[in-house]
């Protein structure tokens, strides 16, 4: 079962949420960041990017902007743009996207869990992105921005939420730049908050990683490191745990994912299609916008038309976890079997468009000559995504897309 636990939440007062709450780090480049934060002292990019307030062309992985990231971190302490909660309480954050809301329960979860798989991965990580944000947990003795995990929906949790959510004023409400909704509640009841840890520890078999597998194995890294540090190592230190929002798996929604190709690997576009036709039915469907309808249908944008294509029975493997999914048909038929693409995560051939950019993004990238051709895919379900974590499989880069992201400094866990 889950170990989640209420914690001292470091905040913003209310007054100056909506300018300091910023998107993650990972979401933004330098410059991105340095466009956003522009006239707004209180945004917390120059905690999370502090490159920000350097000269521009400054190595962002540079001792000068960790030392930043230090120094601005304590200057939003000392002016008490952040400030810490008396006593331990979880925090209920929910979002608004399109008119449909879904509520998160923001707690400590446990390193050991991640450590035991009782905290369930579906993608690689790359070491040098976890030593970044390593540092950064280090650096600032606190995990800054949480992590994103779902558990199996229970209805003693849904309950409390709601009754919370019906009873109570949120704490913080504001809709950001981006058009979504962000809502945040305090629970200060003690018995409400002892009752949200027991139930996760007598009836939630299991965490998710969602979004944010480097900040996760960064905080569970430097937790492991301060306790083979501490030579009184009770287990008890608030290092053994990290902050994590956690949603229920029926009110999430995964987006498509989608990918575009330089170049054709030396093919025309009638050889390209003539290709596909091996393992595709394939159909021309005009120059509007073709959305995918269900799983195992792509859609590709080529030349200004935009086609259908089904991939054929026994082209793909319904009993398989990672083989039924549409990333992986598409890149087994066709970006390695005929466009030459083997490894997705090296290859400069290739890029990825997250959907919430919608199909026009590319469109946009294959008419202005950046790209050869688009292909479009139906969403993962959270179904796949908890089957594949299950079972110990790990999903093909890019393969998920959650929407709206968390912001970062609604609250801030402290690791002493």
């Amino acid at each position: 079962m889950a170990i989640v636990k209420p914690f001292k939440g470091i905040r913003p007062p209310k007054e100056i949420v909506k300018q300091l709450a910023s998107r993650p780090y990972d979401v933004l480049n330098s410059e991105e960041a340095r466009v956003e934060a522009e006239g707004n002292p209180y945004s917390l990019l120059r905690v999370t990017k502090a490159e920000i307030d350097l000269p521009k062309g400054v190595d962002e992985h540079s001792q000068e902007v960790y030392d930043k990231v230090v120094e601005n971190f304590k200057m939003f302490k000392d002016k008490k743009w952040l400030v810490q909660d008396p006593e331990e309480k979880f925090y209920i954050y929910a979002q608004t996207m399109d008119g449909r809301t879904q509520y998160g329960i923001v707690g400590a979860a446990h390193i050991d869990d991640y450590m035991n798989n009782n905290i369930k991965k579906h993608e690689l990580t790359r070491k040098d992105k976890e030593e970044d944000r390593m540092i950064h947990v280090r650096i600032t003795n606190a995990n800054v921005e949480p992590v994103f995990f779902s558990y199996p929906a229970n209805k003693k949790i849904d309950a409390i939420v709601a009754k919370i959510v019906k009873e109570q004023a949120p704490e913080y409400d504001f809709v950001a730049d981006e058009g979504f909704g962000h809502h945040f509640w305090v629970i200060n009841d003690p018995a409400i908050n002892k009752e949200i840890s027991e139930i996760f520890a007598k009836e939630i078999p299991a965490l998710y990683v969602a979004d944010g597998h480097h900040r996760t194995a960064a905080a569970v890294l430097v937790g492991g490191e301060k306790r083979a540090n501490n030579k009184n190592h009770t287990g008890n230190e608030e290092y053994n745990y990290f902050m994590a929002v956690l949603f229920p798996d029926n009110q999430l929604k995964i987006i498509d994912y989608n990918r575009v190709v330089k170049d054709l690997n030396g093919l025309t576009k009638e050889q390209l299609i003539e290709a596909l036709k091996e393992t595709f039915e394939v159909q021309e469907m005009g120059a509007d916008i073709y959305t995918p309808a269900k799983l195992h249908e792509f859609s590709m944008y080529i030349s200004g038309k935009w086609y259908k294509l089904n991939a054929k029975p026994g082209t793909y493997n319904d009993n398989d976890p990672i083989g039924v999914l549409d990333v992986t048909i598409l890149s087994n038929l066709v970006l390695d079997k005929i466009l030459g693409i083997k490894d997705l995560r090296t290859d400069k051939r290739i890029d990825f468009v997250g959907g919430i950019r919608g199909l026009g993004e590319l469109k946009r990238r294959v008419d202005n000559g950046e790209m050869a051709v688009a292909f479009a895919l139906y969403p993962v379900s959270m179904k796949q995504l908890i089957d594949i974590a299950d079972t110990g499989n790990i999903m093909p880069p890019k393969t998920t897309w959650f929407e709206p992201k968390l912001r970062s400094g609604l609250v801030i866990h402290e690791l002493e």
